[in-house]
């Protein structure tokens, strides 16, 4: 195995602390075996247990997906029963947004909050392990459901009064989802305290509030909703069983009924919006400036942005109930025109940031202007449905399944995939495929604008949702198959990915310098790839919200122009040699400094040989 290494220099470009001796030992520890996460503690195995378990709900979800595209690209009833696809969507919708997008969001917080704020580990290992067993077993407690003689709770994600009572739904399955999503909801509950705890009282001398790196300031955010939106849901779950198993009342007619558990649903509902939201605009916010080789634009304005979202998201919850007629219309649509604000605030930001920037596209940067594309598609649908007038004609229809997808699907999935190829040497120490990386995003992006883009023309043209079926008069036909097309391609996009994952793993290329992008800018790209045990052998200084940039480049930190690319040149005296663990092998090294103006892809990755 060939090393290549920046050597420590005081003042010069490549003062990473990582000895060839560290790259080595880095590269030859052993893994953690599989029942070692059984019994790990370990804020990074934990943060892979949560990874892999989400993605694991979120294949499962995606074959249900398939399923119901599949019954809709013809009329009439194909392979499933009315009953069997309301349990399709019910999981579906479940399975995506509170055991795939709620968990990956914490195991992304998991893996890099500790490591952005200069920590050994969380506030409290043992409660984050907690966390995970509480999310997964709850999780599996609502997929058991399948197993029941009646199936699996069919009276969608939303579970709307009175079709989540013991009348309309007897099942043991509806039972099992809502005991199963209360016991998960306790391990969100619990990740969140033990994320503030961190955040506020581990940071590293140095770090102050306004040095955080912004996707901290997002989880920061997140963590915070977590504990106001999910204790609403666990009461009003808890209070569902109780009318269900012991005849509580709760939710008659007489005493609120059906829009009592639609308030405290939406309550929580729309917060949990934002809960899987934040943390990867977060995600976003540290991908841009890296491939656009700037510092992040507005880093005051985007901590402000967040801060203002979080506080909007509880206040407009009534929105999802304008077609009652028992909601106060200009107070939830002027709240919700005016979340739109800070969210403009941030693509703001992000445009700024790559304004003037030397602009490479790498895998990650692809996913991050797809997120940006995507999501700002669902940001103007979300602006029209904020208008009461338009939202009494196209509620319950396809145009807001569109929108819905487009928003969550644009900002968890892309940006997750690209924090995924983002981080992958840092968690593995080996880099990803970059052409496996590129087909895998141009399939994900044609197969889901193909998917979901229609279906605004099918809700303006009348199509409700929730429907298993329709006329073959009906108009639906051409623009359903050309959705069911796309959503094939979609799931086929998936495979590249995984076979990507698992090649990348076992023979990609090996990460041996801290920061293989070679313009990182918070403090895990201060530390090996993979870090070690406890993240740091030594900390940078900290002076600003960029510690990594500045240690590796000192002689630009602290004059540089947030508006256009540094022009930064590596003297002789500063240019870093490369170093071989083998001597024999000097003369067969190469360079690696890959400067902001002179970036490289594959700088800082040799070949196993």
């Amino acid at each position: 195995m060939t090393i290549l290494h920046q050597p420590r220099e005081p003042g010069g470009a490549a003062d990473t602390g990582t000895q060839p001796a560290d790259i080595v030992a880095a590269h030859t520890r052993p893994r953690t075996p599989l029942l070692g996460y059984l019994r790990t503690t370990s804020h990074k195995d934990i943060a892979i247990l949560y990874a892999v378990t989400s993605f694991g709900f979120f294949l499962f979800a995606g074959v249900l997906a398939i399923m119901m595209r599949a019954e809709l690209a013809r009329p009439g009833l194909q392979y499933f029963s009315n009953e069997q696809y309301n349990q399709f969507f019910t999981m579906h919708g479940t399975l995506m947004l509170l055991m795939f997008a709620t968990p990956l969001a914490f195991a992304f917080a998991n893996f890099l909050v500790p490591l952005q704020i200069g920590a050994p580990d969380v506030a409290f290992p043992r409660l984050n392990a907690l966390s995970y067993w509480f999310f997964l077993f709850g999780s599996l407690t609502v997929i058991f459901g399948f197993l029941t003689p009646n199936g699996a709770a069919s009276f969608g994600w939303f579970a709307y009064s009175p079709l989540n009572s013991k009348v309309y739904s007897p099942g043991a399955g509806s039972d099992l989802w809502i005991v199963g999503l209360a016991v998960s909801g306790v391990g969100t509950i619990l990740g969140a305290v033990n994320m503030i705890t961190t955040i506020l009282t581990m940071r590293a001398p140095g770090m102050t509030m306004f040095r955080l790196p912004i996707f901290c300031w997002t989880f920061l955010a997140t963590s915070i909703l977590v504990l106001i939106a999910f204790p609403v849901l666990a009461a009003a779950l808890l209070a569902l069983e109780a009318d269900r198993r012991f005849g509580a009342h709760v939710f008659d007619a007489a005493n609120g009924g059906a829009l009592l558990w639609q308030h405290l649903f939406w309550y929580f509902g729309h917060p949990e919006v934002y809960i899987i939201a934040l943390p990867f605009f977060g995600v976003i916010s540290e991908i841009l400036p890296v491939f656009s080789r700037k510092p992040l634009f507005g880093y005051k304005g985007l901590v402000f942005a967040t801060i203002g979202i979080a506080a909007l998201s509880v206040v407009v919850w009534a929105h999802h109930m304008f077609v009652t007629g028992a909601v106060l219309l200009p107070f939830f649509a002027l709240m919700s025109f005016l979340i739109a604000v800070p969210t403009g605030i941030k693509f703001f930001n992000w445009i700024g940031t790559m304004w003037r920037g030397q602009l490479t596209f790498e895998t990650p940067m692809l996913f991050a202007i797809g997120f940006l594309v995507t999501f700002l598609f669902g940001g103007l649908t979300g602006v029209l449905l904020a208008s009461p007038p338009i939202d009494f004609h196209v509620s319950d229809s396809y145009f807001v399944v569109a929108h819905f997808h487009y928003v969550v699907f644009g900002t968890v999935v892309f940006a997750a995939y690209g924090g995924t190829y983002f981080w992958f040497p840092k968690v593995t120490g080996r880099l990803m495929n970059d052409r496996l990386g590129k087909i895998h995003f141009w399939t994900v992006f044609l197969g889901f604008h193909t998917t979901f883009l229609v279906q605004h023309w099918l809700g303006v043209q009348g199509m409700p949702r929730r429907y298993a079926d329709y006329g073959p008069n009906d108009g639906f036909t051409t623009l359903n198959t050309i959705s069911s097309a796309g959503s094939f391609l979609l799931a086929l996009s998936t495979l590249p990915f995984i076979y990507n994952l698992w090649h990348s793993y076992r023979k990609g290329p090996l990460a041996v310098v801290d920061d293989p992008w070679g313009y990182g800018n918070s403090l895990e790209w201060a530390t090996s790839c993979p870090p070690p045990r406890h993240n740091f052998r030594t900390l940078p200084r900290i002076r600003s919200e960029r510690p990594a940039f500045d240690l590796h480049y000192p002689q630009a930190a602290g004059r540089i122009d947030y508006h256009a690319t540094p022009e930064i040149t590596l003297t002789p005296e500063t240019t870093p040699r490369p170093e071989t663990a083998d001597p024999a092998e000097s003369t067969a090294a190469e360079s690696t400094a890959a400067g902001p103006d002179r970036p490289a892809p594959e700088s800082g990755f040799r070949t196993p040989e």
